[in-house]
């Protein structure tokens, strides 16, 4: 009797929230879903996971939409929030991807310059661009999960600590242990080999790019693979390595200004739209 008397209870409280409109949930959705995206992105390496959880995040953000801050600058961290600890249950604890497995993946075989020199000009800086991009998440892959949200939120969304460790729901002390931690990792794995680290390390890109494609590290597009590319052709700005059309890479030393200037990762264009009218239905 209890019990039934609960399940009631608990069916009429959720009936008596409104669910949104579609203008709230536009409101909710457009302003957040791309930098969302880039943090499921680089958390999961994988964009097809990336999209359903977003559709997860801002569902669990519509069903309890009373509690959005009232503040419009607080509302990235409540939604960060809300998608790190969906990770932090669906993710798991060791990372699905280690340093060896990726050390094999690209640097196992020896190295191939013919499929660079075969290729056009945009072809080949999309695909250094696409390998420069997927390597340096893959190395983010590498890291527990709790490690790897604080790099990314640091280095990639580039909060600021106290939003950071808000966003992440621990202690701003916490989260630079584990932002320390990460750096060390990830410093210690490309300082020897990168070549965006050092232009004198093994490991170049365009002799690399003939192994990535090889194993499935990373797939060409549009006239080269059969696969339609999600860029507008008239705003890639690739250039070598993706820093921009007649420009060249300089190599980095210092970590956070390689992952602070990766461009984001490109969703479907109109993903947005279809998340509010998924959430509308």
């Amino acid at each position: 009797m209890w019990a039934s008397d609960a399940g009631w209870c608990t069916i009429a409280v959720q009936r008596m929230v409104a669910k949104p409109d579609r203008e709230q949930l536009h409101a909710l959705v457009e302003p957040h879903w791309r930098r969302l995206y880039n943090f499921m992105f680089r958390l999961t390496l994988d964009r097809d996971r990336a999209e359903r959880y977003l559709h997860d995040v801002f569902a669990t953000a519509a069903a309890k939409i009373d509690t959005k801050p009232a503040n419009p600058d607080e509302v990235e961290i409540w939604l960060l929030g809300i998608a790190n600890q969906m990770l932090e249950e669906r993710l798991p604890r060791q990372p699905e991807v280690n340093f060896d497995i990726l050390d094999e993946t690209l640097r196992s075989e020896s190295t191939r310059t013919d499929v660079v020199r075969s290729l056009s000009d945009p072809q080949r800086d999309f695909l250094l661009w696409e390998l420069k991009q997927g390597c340096m998440t893959a190395v983010v892959n590498c890291l527990p999960p709790g490690e790897r949200a604080a790099f990314v939120v640091c280095h990639v969304l580039k909060l600021p600590d106290d939003l950071a460790s808000k966003s992440l729901g621990i202690t701003e002390s916490a989260y630079k242990v584990r932002l320390s931690r990460a750096r060390k990792k990830v410093g210690d794995y490309l300082a020897p080999r990168c070549e965006h680290v050092n232009p004198m390390n093994p490991c170049r890109c365009p002799a690399r790019v003939g192994t990535a494609l090889h194993k499935g590290f990373i797939r060409q597009v549009g006239p080269v693979g059969g696969e339609v590319s999600l860029r507008k052709p008239e705003t890639i700005p690739y250039g070598r390595y993706g820093t921009g059309i007649g420009n060249e890479d300089v190599p980095m030393r210092d970590i956070a200004s390689i992952y602070g200037g990766l461009p984001d990762p490109d969703p479907p264009g109109d993903l947005g739209k279809k998340l509010v009218d998924l959430l509308s239905a």
